[in-house]
């Protein structure tokens, strides 16, 4: 949306056989090959990356059945989960080297219905077990003995046909080193990444972060002291006092010792009484969001208590980019906007959240350089918009970004926030014509990203020159066809209607172009909702739960008498 005078908005997925089949199917098993070796030693894991650390190293699933998770685990930060389908069991092997004439102990957790573990080629006797099933962690338990010139054997597990998904993980096959070896003994895992802060309440406050490959533990630092361990990738601290910064740190262990911390968080507890402190309002149904500018560019210099009631939605504009990567702020132009002050604008903000109203931060704008492009600068930018939500009370973000967008980062981003804030949190966006063309968009993919705390997509329908309807047809800016064949391609691309708004200018001094009036907004929103006041393109069906219309600016809005807010306004909530 433009800041400038003269565009006035920056650009902003049956039971086993038993018997004569277990011997049929243990055919296809883990092959173990090895040297023979005529020293004693003491008896080690001949299974490589038995707890699947490593992914599928040294291990083989039939038709790529299998993969590795990191949640459920029995040890470490990833388990195998192997999908039987049609006349595939899901068979994963390995091949191993043993000792002849030597006893092996095979073992294996496992979680799911018939889960098999077995080995074959054995010189001897092969051997397999299985369970019907467990919805936790079991432990399968078998024994074999190498024949005398046994020098490789295959240790394998599967499922079942028609049967679901199975896991396992932290293999062993101990017995004398067949020449092959084992897995090297554990080294200090690094230091965690990606510590977030969660939900807050006034007296606990929730963690998370990345897991760390090789760890089986974490430890987390409150204030610089040992609060509490967990065996996952997340906590929650609680005893904490109500409206209380805390700094929180984690670190990865294993057999080996403890990493080095991880960056330090700030987090802060709610105020007492409320596990929330962003005071969110609900958005109505049907809803009017306008943009209101902290800097004077020849449009009306407006207190937020001066943008009319029509208004739902207020997006205050901008939120500024700080030198840190993906961080943002907010300065009030307390001079430009003829020394209007922080505590008037946050007491204007609680009254019109009083009167129903969301005021929310908007970031980006044509000049807006903010950039989310890694999860450090995700998680920067979570948490420096929730500083702002509990500094001045804002009930969500607009985003705004005009210069590019991340799709996989900003979704990262949002759901941090989403998880701080709490489910009151207002999100909205207004990308360019160009960025909704396509599902494939970086804009278009955050919408989906976040489809179950987005609130609406105000797209800009202005700036924007003649652009495909979701007919595959050339439409022209400024029209009735142009607004409705565009939100068409939103509508019938994933979005809820409830989710889809039509953005416009107020005014032909709000945009460089592509201004249209009331009434031929209100002609579109009645034939997206209605089937009514339609152009040459009329929609197949009608979206009567379309959520409304968005203007730049409520400034630009003032300078023409509230023209735009007294028409478009009042057909918005008279919708159906």
């Amino acid at each position: 949306m433009e800041r400038s005078p003269e565009t006035g908005r920056g650009r902003r997925h049956g039971r086993p056989l038993l018997g004569s089949a277990m011997a049929v199917l243990a055919a296809g098993a883990l092959t173990f090959t090895g040297l023979v070796g005529s020293a004693e030693a003491a008896d080690v894991n001949v299974a490589k990356n038995a707890g699947f650390e490593s992914g599928l190293a040294n291990w083989t699933c039939s038709g790529g059945s299998g993969a590795t998770v990191s949640s459920p685990v029995h040890g470490g930060t990833a388990a195998l989960k192997a999908t039987p389908a049609g006349l595939d069991n899901a068979q994963c092997t390995q091949t191993v080297a043993v000792k002849p004439n030597s006893t092996y102990s095979l073992s294996s957790w496992v979680q799911g219905s018939y889960v098999y573990l077995g080995a074959s080629g054995t010189g001897t006797t092969d051997v397999s077990t299985w369970t019907p099933g467990s919805s936790g962690w079991s432990q399968l338990s078998t024994s074999f003995t190498t024949g005398p010139s046994t020098t490789s054997v295959t240790v394998y597990t599967h499922g079942w046909y028609g049967q679901p998904a199975y896991l396992v993980d932290d293999v062993s096959v101990t017995g004398p080193d067949g020449g092959g070896g084992t897995d090297p003994a554990p080294t200090v895992p690094a230091a965690p990444a990606g510590l977030t802060v969660g939900t807050a309440t006034s007296s606990s406050l929730a963690l998370s972060w990345n897991a760390v490959s090789g760890a089986t533990g974490y430890t987390v630092y409150k204030d610089g002291a040992k609060t509490t361990t967990s065996t996952g990738t997340s906590a929650t601290i609680t005893g904490l006092a109500a409206d209380t910064a805390y700094q929180f740190a984690v670190t990865a262990t294993n057999a080996a010792g403890e990493s080095v911390k991880s960056a330090t968080v700030s987090g802060r507890t709610a105020t007492s009484g409320t596990g929330n402190p962003n005071p969110g309002t609900s958005v109505p149904k049907h809803a009017v969001t306008g943009y209101w500018q902290n800097f004077n560019n020849g449009a009306t210099v407006q207190k937020l208590s001066d943008v009319p009631a029509n208004y739902d939605i207020i997006a205050v504009s901008f939120a500024d980019a700080t030198s840190t990567p993906g961080a943002v702020t907010f300065n009030l132009d307390s001079a430009g906007l003829n020394g209007y002050t922080v505590d008037q604008f946050k007491a204007d903000i609680k009254a019109k959240q009083a009167a129903g109203k969301n005021v929310i931060i908007s970031v980006g704008g044509e000049k807006g350089s903010v950039s989310v492009n890694s999860d450090a600068s995700a998680t920067n930018f979570a948490n420096s918009l929730y500083s702002l939500i509990q500094e001045y009370g804002f009930n969500g973000v607009d985003i705004d970004l005009e210069n590019g967008l991340n799709s996989t980062y900003m979704t990262k981003a949002l759901r941090s926030l989403s998880q701080k804030a709490g489910s009151g949190l207002v999100i909205t966006m207004a990308p360019q014509t160009i960025d909704m063309q396509s599902t494939a968009g970086e804009y278009f993919k955050t919408a989906l990203g976040i489809k179950d705390i987005l609130t609406v997509v105000n797209m800009q329908y202005y700036n924007s020159g003649s652009m495909l309807g979701c007919d595959g047809k050339v439409y022209s800016q400024g029209s009735v066809d142009f607004l409705t064949a565009l939100a068409c391609i939103q509508l019938e691309g994933g979005l809820d209607p409830s989710q889809v708004g039509l953005g416009v200018p107020a005014s032909t001094s709000g945009a460089g172009s592509g201004y249209v009036a009331p009434s031929v907004v209100n002609a579109a929103l009645d034939c997206l909702a209605k089937g009514t006041g339609c152009g040459s393109f009329k929609p197949s069906r009608t979206y009567p739960g379309l959520r409304g219309a968005m203007t730049w600016s409520t400034n630009w809005d003032a300078k023409s008498g509230n023209a735009w807010s007294n028409a478009v306004g009042p057909h918005v909530h008279a919708l159906p």
